[in-house]
């Protein structure tokens, strides 16, 4: 009966989208009705209000929805979809202030001399305003009021003038900041961490290993790696579209002619230009080049991208006026002043300890003040100027209530669907699918291409999204990225907008469009620009590094980089290092023998045996590293045959669990099962039984054999990098500290005075007035390495003074201990001091291969070489 219900809630849900009832209530509305229902039919006809539903009871389903949204988006640090009013508000008021219309004119006589210009220059504008607004009916609304008439009266074909309008006003769904993106990552947050469960499920039923290697968990993704992992799709869709149109230009000229422009090249035309681009190009820059610089959040950015929204609507509203450019040259200097007085002063109020201090925190104020009134100038006149400010913060309000409005009831559609185990039925249908990954994934992207002929991208996102994703994330033969998932639906959305008959894009174009032109050459001229849609999402499934490049890069860049230790480095890290390593080596092997014939006599035995040792371990290093490449050579070539049969015996497995499955739940159901149906239970579960076994005796004999080889294998990689990982620390770290501890010479002499003025301060004084000088004299020894005798010596000397009654004799004892490890020191860090060049070219020849991995962070080159390594999809089924 779960399946019945689960049918009614699928129907009640499409009757309702199909009448063109709100979706911000048919997806609650099907849900709660279907829950009802079930709970009623189970308690009339079952005499048990939860028979009906596959886990749980009516009242759970009902509060799962709200307690969901409630318990995802109530905490604070859950705040990505703050930045949705934030790109609304910024997308609303630079249409609402006509900076759309001025570049569309302004493009259009600039590119309109060239076969197809006009065609350009919509995409060109096209995608300036998915970069600035994101808004896909403003743009379409306005587009196809400025440059379709235009269009036309130049002889533009009907289906391509359209076509390209329709389809260039949705790049605001791709090209970010995207509200589709802020959904898709949010939903994709969640859907990682669930993955993430799974993926430790099937790696512990696979291993019987209680805890899965971090290596192999699932890379979740946020708002901010979701822009950047759709930038370059986007232009990569941009530069599609213009493709397109030069070559239906070329073979076509006379459905795409030249249009000259009538007035002359000058410097009222050059400026118009540079007035229309360079304002939003600059908000582009601010908002995108802050989350990619890491200086903001995507929340910050969407601050930045609106209080800029507001500046350029300041000087548009009142063109042609006197001061029309005033409040924004005021917040010009004002972020000019702001960003000389951040790199130049500390503006921490707290730390003032200087004039210059305060000098640098006067000017930080005045550039605020100075900002904070260009705002309310150019909100003034927003506000004064035809409504406009007000207009946009109504329209603003809807939109994001609309958004707010359909995630609260997709959640709760989302329970109820799970409610009748229709989670478990899509998982089940996946994962029983034959081709693996790739055929899920395509069966995924076919579905949502549906979806889309009949769905916004929304309820697509909300609904379909946290269902498929898990699944699909969970999946270690591909081994995706969220980002990269994330894209690729977003890219499949984005042909909802374009697709008869539900299109959103027609339909805002068929508003405005003259009546000559025709909606079936409407749908004609959208079809080429689907197909786009469809190549280009071909051309990032290929080359998923035009997805998680850039968000790799920013993210090894930045301050906050994790270091060469950590764990998802080493794979690419150990390929940099080998990409290199026959010039190398030669190299590390001369050093190390270089630096074995160094007179080391000056330094004490032991940190003489240390650096002999350490010079020797080079050798060892270079031989493990090479052992370790061998061995993953090896488990390479056989992964070759284990791979297949690897992939039918999981495959197995997987069906025995489903049927292991079905089995325990017609023995639940058995319970209060009587007669006929009693038999048809037991005769059900027989027949399971015989699929279980006949499944069972298809895993090859020699299974267990085969797993076992080539789990050998993998320790063996594992026990040559542990080898490697020992011996390149050996030949590194003993250098680096005393590196270090030589350089730390000139610490070490300033504490000599005071170290020497203890003995006359005890006997002189009293024991508790040296308690205080003792600590001083050991923080300072804290910033000096190798001190840690003579350090130790004054901390009991310190101990034995504080007391209420102190041990004077063994204080001086212990004092005069650290003197006498002072003056030892002191005689052999001199004549070492000769070492230090000969050291540093040690280290400096290490620290690239055999030292990276003791480095706080990476090279530049490093990290642009795992940025691009970490780009693809690495398959880890195999230690599953």
């Amino acid at each position: 009966m779960e399946l019945f219900f689960l049918l009614v809630l699928l129907v009640l849900m499409g009757t309702a989208l199909g009448s063109g009832y709100p979706v911000a209530f048919a997806l609650p509305g099907a849900s709660i009705l279907t829950i009802l229902l079930a709970a009623g039919s189970g308690y009339l006809f079952a005499g048990d209000a939860t028979a009906y539903f596959s886990q749980g009871s009516a009242g759970q389903w009902l509060s799962a929805g709200t307690t969901n949204l409630r318990g995802i988006y109530w905490e604070p640090e859950r705040d990505t979809l703050i930045a949705i009013p934030l790109f609304i508000f910024m997308g609303i008021m630079l249409q609402r202030s006509k900076i759309a219309e001025d570049l569309l004119i302004t493009m259009a006589n600039l590119f309109g001399s060239v076969p197809g210009g006009l065609g350009i220059s919509v995409v060109f504008v096209g995608a300036l305003l998915a970069a600035t607004t994101g808004i896909v009916g403003a743009t379409v609304v306005a587009m196809g009021l400025i440059s379709l008439p235009a269009m036309l009266r130049n002889n533009y074909s009907q289906s391509l003038a359209t076509g390209t309008i329709a389809a260039s006003g949705t790049l605001g769904q791709i090209i970010p900041p995207s509200i589709v993106l802020i959904i898709l990552a949010d939903q994709l947050g969640s859907a990682a961490e669930q993955a993430s469960t799974i993926r430790k499920s099937l790696h512990k039923e696979a291993t019987g290993e209680l805890s899965m290697p971090s290596i192999f968990d699932v890379t979740s993704t946020s708002a901010g790696e979701m822009f950047l992992g759709a930038l370059l799709p986007g232009l990569v869709l941009v530069g599609l579209y213009m493709l397109y149109i030069l070559v239906y230009a070329a073979l076509r000229p006379q459905n795409a002619p030249p249009v000259k422009y009538d007035g002359s090249f000058d410097r009222e035309f050059w400026g118009k230009v540079f007035i229309s681009l360079v304002p939003p190009l600059l908000l582009i820059f601010l908002v995108l080049g802050s989350i990619m610089a890491g200086i903001a959040t995507v929340n910050q950015a969407g601050a930045i991208g609106a209080a800029g929204a507001l500046i350029m609507s300041g000087y548009r509203l009142t063109e042609g006026k006197r001061g029309q450019f005033y409040p924004a040259i005021l917040a010009l200097i004002s972020m000019a002043l702001i960003a000389f007085t951040v790199s130049n002063y500390d503006t921490n109020v707290k730390n003032i300890q200087s004039s210059d201090d305060a000098f640098g925190v006067t000017l930080a104020v005045i550039g605020t003040i100075g900002l904070v009134i260009a705002l309310l100038w150019s909100g003034w006149r927003a506000f004064k100027i035809d409504k406009t400010l007000e207009g946009v913060m109504m329209e603003t309000a809807k939109a994001t209530s609309l958004v707010f409005i359909i995630l609260l009831g997709a959640a709760i559609l989302t329970a109820a669907f799970r409610a009748f185990g229709g989670e478990h039925l899509v998982r089940e249908f996946l994962e029983g699918l034959p081709g693996g990954f790739w055929t899920k994934f395509a069966v995924v992207m076919l579905v949502i291409f549906l979806l889309g002929f009949f769905l916004d991208f929304i309820e697509i996102a909300v609904v379909v999204v946290p269902i498929v994703a898990p699944i699909l994330l969970a999946d270690p033969q591909a081994n995706v990225t969220a980002v990269w998932l994330g894209v690729m639906i977003g890219l499949n959305i984005q042909t909802s907008f374009l697709t008869p008959p539900f299109g959103f894009a027609l339909f805002y174009l068929r508003g405005v469009a003259p009546a000559v032109v025709k909606t079936i050459n409407m749908y004609k001229g959208v079809i080429p620009f689907i197909c786009l849609q469809i190549a280009a999402m071909g051309i990032v499934a290929y080359t998923p590094g035009l997805v998680n490049y850039l968000p790799n890069r920013v993210a090894l860049l930045s301050e906050n980089a994790p270091p060469p230790r950590n764990p998802k480095l080493e794979s690419c890290l150990k390929d940099f290092i080998a990409a290199d390593f026959e010039t190398t080596k030669p190299l590390l092997l001369q050093t190390a023998a270089t630096a074995q014939s160094l007179d080391l006599s000056v330094l004490p035995d032991r940190m003489a045996d240390d650096l002999t040792d350490a010079f020797g371990s080079v050798e060892e290093a270079v031989a493990s590293f090479e052992e370790a490449r061998a061995a993953e050579a090896i488990a390479a070539e056989a992964a070759l045959t284990y791979r297949a049969v690897h992939r039918k015996v999981r495959a197995i497995e997987r069906d025995i669990r489903l049927i292991d499955a079905d089995i325990e739940h017609i023995e639940d159901d058995m319970g209060d099962a009587e007669g006929a149906r009693l038999s048809r239970l037991e005769m059900r579960i027989a027949e399971l039984n015989e699929e279980r076994d006949a499944l069972a005796a298809d895993i090859p004999d020699d299974w267990d054999d085969q797993y076992s080889a080539y789990a050998e294998l993998n320790r063996n990689i594992t026990n040559a990098d542990r080898s490697y990982n020992n011996a390149a620390s050996d030949a590194y770290l003993p250098v680096a500290e005393m590196l270090t501890v030589l350089r730390g010479q000139e610490g070490f002499e300033a504490v000599e005075d005071a170290l020497r003025a203890l003995p006359d301060q005890l006997a002189n004084g009293a024991p508790a007035d040296l308690v205080e000088p003792l600590n001083a004299l050991a923080d300072q020894l804290d910033l000096v390495e190798g001190t840690s005798d003579i350090k130790s010596a004054l901390s009991s000397a310190r101990r034995d003074l504080d007391r209420d009654e102190p041990r004077i004799e063994d204080a001086t004892e212990e004092i005069a201990d650290a003197i006498a490890e002072y003056d030892a020191q002191k005689e052999w860090r001199a004549g070492a001091t000769t070492l230090i060049p000969a050291l540093q070219e040690y280290r400096d020849a290490l620290a690239p291969t055999l030292g990276l991995r003791e480095q706080e962070r990476m090279s530049d080159e490093q990290a642009l070489f795992v940025a691009g390594c970490q780009s693809s999809h690495k398959d880890v089924s195999l230690n599953f």
